[in-house]
């Protein structure tokens, strides 16, 4: 509607039977056109024409133009234009987030916003419509800085969908998060991150004490994140149905995974328990209660990759210590717990299960997320040249 009423040429005029006066003007086309001011007073109904011919003239944006409205609704009226900054508009987005994603997502969008609240400083207490594309872009470059090019764009995506909610709730009049593209990976990310061998499992299951070497199993088999291993208590486990039940922590997804044959063999082989409250793994259920988070089974998943000679030791330290803050450049080692996740996902798609099957089976949420973590071995390389005719 704005848009509109972007005019030439001011007068004014008013119907004998209308107590308001009418803004009479010529379109940027030569189109003549008239639009009520709901303006009673001829001064203050011309002063509005006068804004409207001025706005067509210059081809002013619409943020532009919305600034001209409000400043004239406070001059007519008296009382100025209230409009939301954005501090007050992702402090409402993110409460309204609260019964639609799970605790950890929260805590990544809240840290997420507070890092861009603290980067704009006292920017990100002008309206959310004043905020600019220039803006996010330097501000996606400053994280790039600091972070991996995946991290940074995570950062995009979270900006990207508070900027389309605020468009959609009406707040602002267009998106400058819109076209900020995400950032192009540096580096091999082969190198990065890849599954692991059938040796190296051997290697690792060789140095694992009884909990980590079910805790691996369990990663092999499922396919599954390691806080949601460890989370796992006897009430997940159906034997009669030969099926383990979980929710995931970061997506929320209700997953049913059939048991494989090797592993319900490693489950009756545990000790039975009548309280299916247990956890299956008690001592790394009890440091993940005690520290909420992974990180430190993570940590030392990696101290058995380095007596399995797979990793090499290198001194934990601290983002403090390394100058970075919380926001630092994680260092990326290509094998991990996680790594199992994607073994899992390889093994199955060069048994030739399914694509939809695997992913399924393995909860990736999309097909373009699935097939990232699809590694071709080396042996099914070797099977497939043999495909070839003899000519």
């Amino acid at each position: 509607m704005l848009l509109e009423v972007l005019l030439g040429m001011a007068s004014v005029s008013k119907h004998p039977q209308s107590k308001y006066w009418t803004a009479c003007f010529r379109d940027q086309h030569g189109r003549q056109r008239r639009v009520s001011t709901k303006e009673t007073d001829r001064k203050k109904a011309k002063r509005i024409a006068e804004e409207y011919e001025k706005e067509v003239r210059t081809k002013r944006t619409m943020r532009q133009t919305l600034a001209v409205l409000s400043r004239l609704h406070e001059e007519v009226s008296g009382e100025a234009v209230w409009q939301k900054s954005l501090r007050a508009y992702a402090a409402e987005w993110l409460a309204a987030k609260v019964p639609e994603i799970n605790v950890r997502t929260y805590q990544s969008y809240s840290g997420g916003l507070t890092q861009l609240l603290n980067y704009l400083g006292s920017r990100a207490d002008v309206p959310i419509g004043d905020i600019t594309k220039t803006e996010l872009l330097a501000y996606r470059n400053h994280l790039l800085a600091k972070l991996a090019a995946t991290t940074s764009n995570d950062h995009l995506v979270l900006i990207k969908m508070l900027f389309k909610c605020a468009r959609r709730d009406g707040v602002c009049l267009d998106n400058p998060a819109e076209f900020i593209g995400v950032v192009r990976a540096t580096g091999t990310k082969a190198k990065q991150k890849r599954p692991f061998t059938l040796g190296e499992l051997e290697a690792i299951l060789a140095v694992a004490d009884p909990e980590w070497r079910s805790l691996i199993l369990f990663g092999l088999y499922t396919g599954q994140r390691l806080g949601d291993l460890v989370s796992l208590s006897w009430h997940n486990i159906d034997l009669e149905r030969g099926e383990e039940r979980l929710v995931t922590g970061k997506t929320n997804r209700r997953m049913i995974i059939p048991m494989a044959p090797a592993l319900r063999e490693h489950i009756e082989s545990l000790p039975a328990n009548d309280n299916h409250d247990t956890p299956l793994h008690p001592r790394a259920f009890s440091i993940l209660k005690q520290t909420g988070k992974a990180c430190a089974l993570s940590n030392a998943f990696g101290d058995l990759l380095v007596q399995a000679g797979l990793r090499a030791k290198t001194p934990r330290e601290s983002h403090r210590s390394r100058g970075t803050g919380r926001i630092g450049r994680r260092r990326i080692n290509e094998l991990s717990f996680h790594s199992l996740r994607r073994t899992a996902t390889s093994f199955l798609h060069e048994s030739g299960v399914p694509g939809a099957v695997a992913q399924a089976l393995i909860g990736h949420d999309s097909e373009e997320v699935h097939s990232d973590y699809i590694t071709v071995g080396r042996e099914a390389l070797r099977n497939a040249v043999h495909k070839f005719p003899t000519l």
